[in-house]
């Protein structure tokens, strides 16, 4: 599974959730989300919304084949990157609402892959160059939390009930981890642009454990929280198939 330009990485993607709604793997979630953010992404590439297209579809084939690159070899029995160990392990696990399996899979794309792939292929001054675009693309993924906020409430009837910690916590969660993710992974881009190429590998390291610490607060909650997430994932669809398939249709 390796994309080299946009169309491809929707054509991968499409296949994942055919496998997945088929066996009913939660690990479809985050596959259903992330066709959704590349299409979003193209087309804002047909629009001209990026400084430059062919530019934006080069690089979310390579951004996405990070991904791609974990998702097979955990499936194949293989080991991936650690934050994305952790995060499909978790999934796998059942024990997850739906909020906390998509956050992982953004934390590990973002927090992770975004920022490595950014800066190893921007590399020095050629960095500030795609600031812009780097941008727009987090603000169209931002832009999709409310439309996945509503399908996740189709599905976890008791999702609301975070908001006895926050008001809109559901919303809020995804939001702040888009956010935080994003500013976190151009912080690695720059780093990662100036960091000689011996030192790249032992440097995404680093950046890797980094990622799979935050996958625990996200996965691992405390109590009272870890209770309340207990509450709501009893009431939650067990109908893996339609979680899948709503979460392929916000667009």
């Amino acid at each position: 599974m390796k994309a080299t330009t946009i169309d491809d990485v929707l054509s991968i993607l499409t296949g994942i959730i055919a496998d997945t709604t088929s066996r009913r793997d939660p690990l479809g979630y985050f596959a259903a989300l992330y066709r959704q953010v590349t299409l979003e992404v193209k087309n804002g590439i047909v629009a001209g919304s990026f400084d430059d297209g062919p530019r934006m579809s080069g690089f979310d084939a390579s951004f996405a084949n990070r991904y791609f690159a974990a998702y097979e070899t955990y499936t194949s029995g293989g080991t991936p990157t650690r934050s994305w160990q952790f995060a499909f392990d978790r999934v796998r696990t059942g024990k997850l609402i739906i909020l906390q399996n998509l956050l992982l899979g953004i934390n590990a794309h973002v927090n992770l892959d975004l920022g490595v792939v950014t800066g190893t292929k921007f590399r020095g001054s050629a960095l500030s160059g795609f600031h812009a675009d780097f941008d727009h693309l987090n603000e169209i993924l931002a832009s999709l939390i409310p439309r996945v906020r509503a399908v996740i409430e189709q599905f976890s009837p008791r999702i609301g009930e975070l908001t006895e910690l926050a008001d809109d916590a559901p919303e809020l969660a995804l939001r702040f981890s888009v956010e935080a993710a994003r500013d976190d992974a151009w912080r690695t881009a720059m780093l990662l642009s100036v960091t000689p190429s011996t030192f790249v590998a032992p440097a995404v390291e680093l950046i890797d454990g980094k990622a799979k610490l935050i996958g625990r607060v996200v996965a691992d909650q405390p109590e009272p929280v870890a209770s309340i997430v207990r509450h709501i994932r009893a009431a939650e669809s067990t109908d893996v198939a339609a979680i899948i398939t709503a979460l392929d249709s916000v667009v």
